[in-house]
Parts: C-alpha cells; structure tokens; sequence
C-alpha cells in the first residue's frame, strides 16, 4: 500500500489485507540496508490475527521516495507524519536495529501516540565501529560481507524461513546489495550507520516513553550485544526482556520465537 508521505511515495507492506480502522495497528521499523521484507512472517501473522500491518520502507529505500533519514530525530518524524498520512491515531511500534532507536525516539517524543514500543537487537549508545563507517560510504560491497558476517550465527534456515536450501548470508547480502543500488541518488548505507552512530538521546528517550516495552534481543548477536541494551533496560519504567538464540538477524534466524514474543507482547 502506498501512502504520500511529506509529498513522497510511502511503501507500507500489509500482509494483503486491508486497513480497518476498528482494529489496532502495528508498524515495523527496519534497520540499515534492509526493508519491509524483513519482517515477512511477523507481519503476515499479524495481519491475520487481528492486526492492521504497516512495514515500511523508510524514505530513499527501495519502493518508497524521498531523501532518506539523515539522523533518529528525523526518522522518528517521519513515522508520526506517516501515522497521520494512513489516519492512524495510535498504534505500536516495532524497531530492528537503527530501527530500534527511530521506534524509540518516536515513543518518547508522541507518547499519546503509541501504544506498546518493541525494540528488537537494539543498543545505546549504538556506536558503528570507523572501520564500518568508513567502508559503507568508500567500499559498501566490502562492508556489506562484513556486516552479514557479524550479523548471522548460522548459515542454514531454520523452520518458518524461506525454507530447505535457502543461504541465511547470501540472503541478507542480495537484499543488502538490493537496498544499496536503490537509490542512486544517496549512500543509504552510510547515512543509516551514521544516523545510529551519532543518536545520543538514548537515555532520555527511554526515561520518556510512557507504554509497555519489549526488549527483544539476540544471545548471539555480534552487532549490538545484549549487555549494550542494559542501559536502555534500566531507564525503561515498565519493561519485558526476552533474549532468543539467535545472532543480530533474529527475525530470520529465530522466525518462530520473535514472533512469539512479539504475539504475547502485543496481545498482553
């Protein structure tokens, strides 16, 4: 489903159903290089379990227009100017990675707005090594090897994934190279790291978020352990840890279990 958003083409995956305005929404936030297809069987359950789905490509990703997010704070707009856009007065947010701080930023600048905030392989600070900073914007193929190989803690898919013969790395890496060449206009792979690497308001976003959080974290994950979220963890006022085995891919290492999670978060 397209909406305009900011006066450019918004592309909101919905699980094939239709919004309904009775029912209550979640929105899914993707991280760096990825989009709404990450989140393919969390979104499609939703969907067909009572949910009204957004799973967005952010601005200057793949099928959505516009200049992409250069900070968390402008992210974080946009998801609230994409609410009004779809008439959605509240709904819940659901953030991987840099996605993570634009679903926090959000919950904590529109509290009115959000009804539980799911923070899934999330940090703070959420600090991008200079080795990665410098290979995303001056050799992106080269980073991109080196992010799936710090992203992943196994090669072949478990159940709910794309199935028998599917490469867990390869998999990330086309979609990764796909999110790159998508926009030719922006390096959206530097400016994603950026963004996550110079976000400091971590702290006071979480002191400020008023709903229900779920910390969703990954026991293997190389990219943002979970020790890294401890400090989010200790401002937060009503929060749920769950820790999957998984590295920092989770929504296709551990398909099953993030969804559960997400499912008895959501519905409590």
């Amino acid at each position: 489903m397209d909406f305009v958003v900011n006066g450019h083409r918004t592309y909101c995956y919905t699980g094939g159903k239709a919004l309904d305005t009775a029912k209550p929404t979640v929105v899914f936030i993707h991280g760096v290089l990825n989009d709404h297809s990450v989140w393919i069987l969390q979104s499609r359950w939703l969907a067909n379990h009572g949910w009204n789905v957004l799973a967005v490509d952010l601005p200057g990703h793949c099928k959505s227009d516009g200049p992409p997010p250069e900070s968390v704070e402008d992210a974080a707009r946009f998801i609230l100017d994409l609410l009004d856009a779809a008439k959605v007065t509240q709904a819940a947010l659901v953030g991987h990675s840099f996605g993570s701080l634009i679903a926090l930023e959000a919950a904590a600048r529109w509290p009115e707005r959000v009804t539980h905030l799911a923070l899934v392989g999330t940090a703070y600070p959420m600090t991008v090594s200079p080795t990665l900073l410098d290979g995303a914007q001056n050799d992106p193929l080269r980073a991109i090897d080196m992010v799936n190989n710090f992203s992943h803690s196994m090669l072949a898919p478990p159940p709910s994934t794309l199935g028998p013969g599917t490469w867990l790395h390869g998999g990330s890496r086309a979609l990764m190279r796909r999110v790159l060449a998508s926009n030719t206009q922006a390096n959206v792979f530097h400016i994603g790291f950026k963004a996550c690497n110079d976000y400091a308001n971590g702290e006071q976003a979480m002191a400020a978020v008023q709903c229900p959080t779920l910390f969703l974290l990954a026991g293997s994950d190389q990219m943002t352990p979970p020790r890294a979220a401890h400090t989010l963890i200790a401002k937060a006022r009503n929060a749920r840890v769950v820790t999957v085995k998984a590295g920092h891919a989770l929504m296709t290492e551990a398909p099953d279990e993030v969804l559960f999670a997400l499912a008895d978060f959501l519905e409590a």
